[in-house]
């Protein structure tokens, strides 16, 4: 039975150093396996999936889509909102490609307007607003819909008293948007902190990557920051650090595990746990007059 295919095109069989014999049968196994990033074992990608994206192997957090993440959350029954919006390409940008040629490929192959997903529903006793990232959208990045969809989750949010989750797994800001991207930061930072003013709790849930503008806006102003295993966050990359101060950094800089150690996030919660963790720190940040 065939079940790897070696770099240079053949493929070995079990137990044979020669492929499969002519005219024997084959069974097709492309795209049925991934390779764990982590401790680089193949997984059954269905296996995979059954475990929430985590190996089972060395607990690695593959990335999860947007629609997996609220699914994931929320109880059966919740609402997706806030959908239609689409960007309008404000610069004309191009590089190797046109902007807008990107953005339908994008769209194409997730089923999503941009790299945002807005939901409502209930998680156990509470009532919430969800906002999850979609890191498979042009790397997650924040351009304008992302930054307005985060948005009316904040003011839906405030106006109807709910708690506001937001997922974070971005890249940063949207660059082919220019400072229209950049504007984000400080509009999402402005509706967070008329959320604090009247006093409905917001919940920063950073996976892996969390970095850029991102970082540097939403994602570290939660009243609970919390990070999944193994995440990245931080604003620039590792390697821009190193080649710009030039040195070595430490081992599992900016990994969740060494921000938590420094202060800069209040738990690292595994995926299998997020939502029983998410529940009960909502019960200590109820909302007044809910």
């Amino acid at each position: 039975m065939t079940w790897f295919k070696r770099e240079n095109g053949e493929f070995a069989g079990a137990g044979s150093e020669s492929g499969p014999e002519p005219g024997s049968k084959n069974v097709r196994t492309e795209g049925l396996w991934v390779k764990c990033p982590g401790c680089r074992q193949p997984l059954y990608k269905a296996d995979l999936e059954t475990n929430l994206s985590v190996c089972a192997k060395c607990q690695h957090h593959f990335k999860l889509g947007a629609r997996a993440r609220i699914a994931l959350l929320l109880d059966p029954g919740y609402e997706v909102v806030d959908t239609g919006l689409r960007s309008t390409d404000p610069l004309n940008f191009s590089d190797v490609k046109p902007y807008k040629q990107r953005l339908r490929k994008a769209q194409e192959q997730t089923g999503l307007d941009d790299a945002i997903l807005n939901a409502v529903g209930r998680m156990g006793a509470h009532e919430v607003v969800v906002s999850a990232m979609e890191y498979s959208f042009i790397g997650g990045s924040m351009g304008a819909v992302v930054g307005e969809t985060i948005a009316r989750a904040v003011d839906r949010a405030r106006t109807t008293r709910k708690p506001l989750i937001v997922v974070a797994a971005s890249g940063g800001a949207r660059m082919m948007e220019g400072v229209v991207s950049l504007m984000q930061m400080a509009k999402i930072s402005t509706a967070l902190a008329q959320l604090d003013d009247a006093g409905v709790p917001y919940i920063s849930v950073l996976t892996d990557p969390t970095t850029g503008g991102v970082t540097a806006s939403f994602a570290m102003l939660g009243d609970l920051n919390i990070a999944e295993p193994g995440a990245l966050i931080g604003f620039a990359g590792p390697r821009v650090i190193e080649q710009t101060i030039r040195q070595k950094l430490p081992e599992g800089f900016q990994r969740s595990e060494f921000l938590l150690e420094k202060g800069f996030l209040d738990a690292v919660v595994h995926r299998r746990e997020m939502k029983t963790y998410l529940m009960r720190a909502l019960d200590f940040l109820k909302t007044p007059g809910v």
